[in-house]
């Protein structure tokens, strides 16, 4: 009897190159303020701490410079990156439009799987944040934004919100700070469902657009 070989893309769905690791633990580290805005990236000392060697640790650092999380700057130290309030509040406002026309053409465009798996992304997120886990209930949050994005059916608008939204990882995260900040941003997002079940454009846009304000308000004190 001949023995089942596993397919190659089997095997590519089970591993995940050692730099791509790397780099979503010192993003974690970034999110959660371990690495602050201004701090600069030891790659020996991150290499110790996390058990790697530097290449990829280095490739992990240029992928979050891509991303916008990390600064390189040649002949001087990589430092996390800083923004301005004035930044910040750009970057939402533009992330706010880019939603809300992303949201309508999903209402229009999604496939019922499409909703269906929002819907259960949702359902999660919702686990861990009665299980006030923090970085887990964060990175499904942000998941289902940008699957909101992906149902609309436009790379462009998938493209663009993904640059913004990896800048501001670290701002949104701490938009969850305070319990009734938190709560808030759960009940948008359950109103953000409920609109997509429906397909109500109109509405849909709305509550994201109110979600992406309100998320300015919540992060100001902190800037």
């Amino acid at each position: 009897m001949q023995s089942v070989q596993p397919r190659a893309d089997d095997t590519q769905i089970q591993r995940q190159p050692l730099h791509a690791l790397v780099a979503s633990r010192v993003r974690d580290m970034i999110i959660e303020g371990q690495l602050a805005p201004g701090d600069q990236v030891n790659e020996s000392r991150l290499c110790v701490d996390l058990g790697v060697s530097r290449t990829p640790m280095r490739e992990a650092i240029r992928s979050l410079a891509v991303e916008g999380l990390i600064v390189l700057r040649p002949g001087r130290s990589t430092i996390v990156r800083a923004f301005t309030p004035e930044e910040v509040q750009d970057m939402l406002t533009v992330i706010a439009e880019l939603e809300a026309m992303a949201g309508r053409q999903a209402c229009e465009t999604a496939t019922d799987a499409q909703i269906a798996e929002i819907v259960a992304v949702h359902d999660q997120m919702v686990r861990h944040y009665d299980a006030r886990e923090r970085l887990d209930y964060y990175k499904l949050n942000q998941t289902i934004h940008s699957m909101i994005v992906a149902a609309s059916g436009s790379p462009t608008l998938s493209e663009l919100h993904g640059v913004l939204q990896g800048r501001m990882k670290r701002i949104r995260f701490i938009g969850h700070n305070a319990p009734a900040n938190w709560q808030g941003a759960v009940a948008e997002h359950e109103e953000m469902i409920a609109a997509l079940v429906r397909r109500d454009a109109a509405v849909l846009a709305e509550v994201l657009r109110r979600h992406i304000r309100n998320t300015w308000s919540r992060v100001e004190p902190s800037l």
